[in-house]
């Protein structure tokens, strides 16, 4: 039995096998439509969430599966001061494979230590998204065709943002990688990620303020909102909550063939402009989602696909 905590539980070539499973699912929705009929999956979301909880549940009900689960921490046992371990062990009699999103960076973890079905990281405070990030994944190579020989200019919170932590930690594995770390000082990318995954890997890399510096050189702009529930300080929060917003006017500046993607929700720092500039992928990543999780589900139950 296996569960994802990071992106790095996947070795390249797992993962290279999980995204063309992905792919056929796009391409052959019909032929997967039954392969989890006796299958049931836990939604266990402490945290609000619209797309990474309801694309979870789509993808497990367009395997023919049946979800059950909770949406808040209110409306669990949690209330009463249950613990994760305790709720997986009872979890793991009703369901047969779980997603779980919650505030506290571990939890997911410390629940899969306890489970008996596989365990999904849904998210995990400011630190890890795995399913997000091979999310971003799928959709870069089905739009770009490609993972490697690329520079990536990432946007925004780069302190708290878990997606852009995971996607750092699954892209600097394949060769040509070069990133663009554009944040105001205060949400620069945490120490651990610069010196302990991008120095200690050789990753070239450049940190800038202002993203009309960075534009002309990106293939990929990877923006994210200022995450107002990270914030103890709601004057930090407004003082850097539109300090990025993407416009018609910087997208001038970039590649015809540059993609805007963004995890979303969106709040202000893509303006509505650039939602028909051909550039703009992030709903199209959305769908992706839902390809790459029917793969990761199957991948996790060990469904066996290559009869299909």
């Amino acid at each position: 039995m296996r569960h994802l905590m990071s992106p790095l539980d996947l070795s390249v070539p797992e993962l290279e096998k999980l995204l063309d499973l992905a792919s056929d699912i796009e391409k052959n929705p019909k032929k997967y439509a039954h392969t989890c009929d006796d299958k049931r999956l836990a939604t266990l979301f402490y945290e609000p969430s619209t797309r990474t909880r309801l694309s979870h549940e789509a993808a497990m009900m367009n395997l023919g599966g049946n979800v059950l689960g909770f949406s808040s921490a209110a409306s669990s046992s949690a209330t009463k001061g249950e613990s994760v371990a305790d709720t997986i062990r009872m979890v793991s009699c009703y369901a047969d494979i779980c997603a779980m999103r919650h505030p506290k960076e571990g939890a997911p973890l410390v629940a899969s230590q306890k489970s008996r079905i596989p365990v999904i990281n849904a998210g995990d405070g400011g630190h890890q998204h795995p399913t997000q990030t091979l999310t971003d994944l799928l959709t870069i190579r089905s739009l770009k065709g490609r993972l490697s020989n690329m520079t990536i200019g990432l946007c925004g919170d780069l302190k708290f943002g878990r997606t852009v932590h995971s996607l750092i930690n699954a892209l600097i594995r394949y060769p040509g990688i070069r990133f663009v770390l554009i944040s105001p000082e205060e949400l620069k990318i945490p120490s651990y990620i610069r010196e302990d995954v991008l120095r200690a890997n050789n990753i070239p890399f450049e940190e800038v303020e202002r993203l009309e510096d960075a534009m002309p050189d990106l293939d990929i702009l990877y923006m994210t909102r200022v995450q107002k529930e990270r914030f103890f300080n709601e004057e930090d929060y407004v003082r850097l909550k539109n300090f990025y917003i993407l416009t018609k006017a910087k997208m001038d500046l970039a590649k015809d063939d540059m993609l805007v993607l963004h995890p979303l929700p969106r709040v202000n720092e893509i303006s509505v402009e650039v939602d028909d500039d051909p550039r703009a992928a992030y709903f199209r990543q959305a769908q992706y989602g839902v390809y790459v999780r029917m793969a990761l589900i199957l991948t996790l139950l060990e469904i066996d696909t290559a009869k299909l």
